[in-house]
């Protein structure tokens, strides 16, 4: 496993191999780490906690059990609805802020971390947010009423529209055959008169 990518801010290599370890089984299908900032703590620094971000999720790890385990809090790009940090005398403290819970905060984060934690994480935010933007462009958002508008409108169409549709066309059609054969001189102006009533006593 190659994580020279993710210890170029002096982030502790055997944290970094232990957690990307770990989050091979719980990536997605075309999820992939893009950082990984791990907490220095001032004295001893034996467990720490780390923060990873993918293209689609970001992970809260946190070491337990005498780094036997991990606990993950983990939340989509569109569950949060901000994120700060705030440099301090010993790193930074690392908060998010989900839409529906309390805010988690991870302190002790080397200030250059804490300040590549918010660079990807808010490109990675208004990148999800664009998504659901031309996401509901393409598929804008009704109420119930139009809803069941909508529905029933897709109920009616394999029947009745095709039917009036063909019928419009055959008319149409045949209204144009009358037109270029009066045009041509083939029937006098009586003729075509006539045979359009007829025609248009159908509809």
């Amino acid at each position: 496993m190659n994580i020279d990518r993710y210890i170029n801010e002096e982030q502790d290599p055997k944290t970094v191999e232990k957690i990307l370890g770990k989050l091979q089984d719980i990536l997605d299908s075309g999820e992939l780490v893009t950082y990984i900032a791990v907490q220095k703590k001032p004295a001893v620094n034996l467990l720490p906690d780390s923060i990873v971000l993918t293209n689609k999720r970001i992970f809260l790890c946190e070491a337990t059990n005498l780094g036997l385990s991990t606990n993950f809090e983990i939340f989509h790009w569109n569950e949060l609805k901000t994120i700060t940090f705030k440099e301090e005398f010993f790193g930074a403290k690392f908060t998010i802020v989900p839409t529906d819970d309390e805010n988690l905060t991870v302190d002790y984060i080397p200030k250059v971390q804490a300040r590549k934690l918010y660079q990807f994480a808010k490109e990675a935010m208004a990148k999800q947010q664009e998504q659901e933007r031309l996401h509901e462009d393409k598929h804008p958002v009704t109420d119930d009423t139009d809803r069941d508008t909508a529905y029933q409108n897709f109920k009616l169409m394999p029947e009745e529209e095709p039917l009036l549709k063909e019928e419009e066309d055959e008319l149409t059609m045949k209204l144009k055959k009358l037109k270029t054969l009066y045009d041509k001189q083939l029937i006098t102006q009586e003729e075509y008169n006539s045979k359009k009533q007829d025609l248009l006593s159908q509809l």
